[in-house]
């Protein structure tokens, strides 16, 4: 078996330290042991944004958030979907994440980031939605292991009922709230529809070629 190489580290505000591993081809992120994300598993992560483009149809001058640039499945999908006078803002809160998608995982990254329709805010989600009232076609959040926090507590805010109620407010008529989850959580749902969203739930699989674990998106456009 080729050995996993260290490749960088970083710290995340206010917890742990994230490790960057080269395996031949593959990269791999893990916080302590537990594997945040890898380039073997892309699929649920792309399926993230072309779903959402499904459900808003065509739209003039969308403007999309997407909370954590991960390895940039997202981003990469959401550029392949959207026209050329959409707007995707990218809020990634680890500086040093940006910098491996330009460097040791350039190949993979390609000219996404430096695509004219995308801006890239280093910092918290959170504010840039707080910011933005009635800012957003689509708020697609794969931030830190879906509602249940992993490596951070305080992304629980996110998913809190204060949190959705910015989160709702921040969406243009008609937009769309995408959640991306390692697994399904009933009692979120019924957060979401508390919340007032209508609530669509799908599984999909954390490969590209439909294989690999089960992931969980919700989908939620305020009522």
């Amino acid at each position: 078996m080729i050995p996993r190489e260290l490749v960088a580290t970083a710290r995340i505000p206010g917890g742990a330290e994230m490790k960057l591993y080269r395996r031949g081809h593959d990269h791999m992120i893990l916080v302590d042991r537990d594997e945040l994300m890898s380039t073997r598993m892309s699929g649920s992560e792309e399926a993230l944004a072309r779903l959402t483009a499904e459900r808003l149809g065509a739209r003039p001058r969308q403007h999309w958030l997407i909370g954590g640039y991960g390895m940039g499945f997202t981003l990469r999908a959401a550029l392949k979907v959207l026209p050329s006078d959409a707007r995707v803002t990218i809020a990634e809160l680890v500086p040093e994440i940006v910098g491996w998608a330009e460097a040791p995982m350039a190949a993979l990254t390609g000219a996404s980031l430096q695509d004219p329709r995308v801006r890239i805010h280093i910092g918290d989600v959170a504010d840039v939605i707080a910011a933005a009232p009635a800012g957003f076609e689509a708020v697609l959040l794969d931030v830190d292991n879906g509602p249940d926090a992993l490596v951070r507590p305080e992304n629980d805010a996110l998913y809190s009922p204060a949190g959705l109620a910015r989160t709702r407010a921040a969406l243009r008529p008609g937009g769309l709230l995408s959640i991306w989850s390692a697994a399904p959580d009933p009692r979120f749902s019924r957060t979401l529809a508390a919340a007032g969203f209508a609530v669509e739930e799908q599984v999909v699989r954390a490969r590209a070629n439909g294989k690999g674990p089960r992931h969980h998106i919700w989908f939620a456009r305020a009522r």
